[in-house]
């Protein structure tokens, strides 16, 4: 009942060990950002599991408790930004707690955003048309007409924004939106993200988007807007070093009156190699094999095996599960090829992975895009794909042809 180690998916671990200096970071632009000083927004890329979720919405979090209007949204492919941007903006208006008027002015121009239909999400006929038709986006205000609604998403994003950074300004706070999983943002709308935020930064309004995504997002954003390279500040969140690994570990424990023997530390991070989701899956098991304090290298032997079967089934297995055959055959390629270079994380050739398969590399190409939709592979540079998931390499290796 007191295990104190928490893995899940964007759960806050006890102990947010290795972030600090991203925090620190974060709390700097907030200031700067307040006082009209000029600023870019941020972007957090690394693969999953290694707390991007996490450490988006402790600066969420940061950004509430200087009194900052927030919201966040998760994108989604093939899904339009409009509507769920417009539901995590209206939330940030609504915790600005600005002046009525502004207030009712604003809501208005964002209504007439959210319920513009930019014809992007396709036509499947009248009665899909009727439904758009229905969709209200729960503000009680009479929307303004001529703002924000022309349907070209780029022109009305950089009008709502402006009204946006504007009210923020007159209240001498600023307006943040976190984006978890941007790099499924479609391009049409990436592009406008980039325009809108582009426009923003000159004027000096005080508003911030916050990004976080998989390694390929800097290379998603460069190909909707060259200017993508100044306008954002990227930070790589990786995995942690054994000083942070060990404060995840020992600080929780030390809170529950137990703690961690050295040479289960060292066990833990041979085993979880630093990534802050492995150390809490790992964490818990051994705490609750543990028959008493400290935690022993014994207990973390004995705990691995079901650790390892959790994640086989709960991380790594519902993600193999959404491949077809022809894609976990692509997938099996990659863990081998990854073997014999003796590092996962490495990016692979695809010309390696046809040779590999021996096919074409034209013929691979549906398996290795549908991969790349699902999230489960990433191309960061043209000819060489990787995993997304730490570790997957590993689990492919582990379980045979299942």
């Amino acid at each position: 009942m007191r295990n104190p180690y928490a893995p899940g998916a964007g759960q806050r671990p006890p102990e947010l060990a290795g972030r600090d200096r991203e925090l620190g970071a974060f709390d700097i632009v907030l200031e700067r950002v307040s006082r009209g000083r000029p600023e870019r927004s941020l972007v957090l890329t690394g693969l999953r599991g290694v707390g991007k979720t996490v450490l988006l919405n402790a600066m969420r979090s940061a950004a509430v408790r200087r009194r900052w209007g927030t919201g966040k949204l998760e994108a989604r492919p093939d899904q339009s930004l409009r509507r769920p941007l417009a539901a995590a903006l209206h939330l940030a208006v609504r915790e600005l707690a600005c002046r009525k008027e502004d207030a009712d002015h604003v809501l208005g121009v964002l209504k007439s955003f959210a319920m513009r239909d930019d014809g992007r999400a396709g036509s499947a006929g009248g009665r899909a048309a009727r439904v758009r038709d229905r969709w209200q986006p729960g503000i009680d205000v009479p929307s303004v007409p001529g703002r924000a609604d022309s349907g070209d998403i780029e022109i009305d994003l950089v009008e709502l924004l402006t009204d946006l950074g504007g009210v923020a300004a007159d209240t001498g706070r600023g307006i943040a939106v976190f984006i978890d999983e941007m790099q499924d943002i479609g391009p049409d709308d990436v592009s406008a993200l980039c325009a809108a935020a582009h426009e923003i930064s000159q004027t000096g309004l005080p508003f911030v988007v916050v990004g976080a995504g998989l390694p390929h997002l800097p290379a998603v954003l460069s190909a909707s807007k060259s200017y993508s390279e100044r306008l954002f500040r990227y930070s790589r969140i990786d995995r942690l070093d054994r000083a942070g690994a060990d404060q995840a570990l020992r600080a929780p424990a030390v809170d529950e009156g137990a703690d961690w023997s050295p040479g289960a530390l060292t066990a833990m991070y041979a085993a979880t190699a630093g990534y802050p989701y492995f150390v809490q899956a790992y964490g818990k098991v051994a705490w609750d094999v543990a028959p008493g304090s400290p935690i022993t290298e014994d207990d973390v032997r004995v705990a691995a095996p079901e650790a390892e079967g959790e994640l086989a089934v709960g991380f790594f297995g519902s993600r193999y599960e959404r491949a077809t055959p022809a894609e976990r055959e692509y997938l099996r390629a990659m863990a081998d090829l990854g073997a014999r270079a003796d590092d996962d994380a490495d990016a692979v050739p695809t010309a390696a992975i046809a040779d590999h398969l021996g096919r074409k590399p034209q013929s691979l190409s549906p398996a290795r895009d549908a991969l790349i939709k699902k999230g489960l592979v990433y191309s960061g540079e043209r000819g060489r794909i990787a995993f997304t998931v730490p570790h997957f390499g590993r689990y492919l290796r582990s379980h045979g042809s299942d």
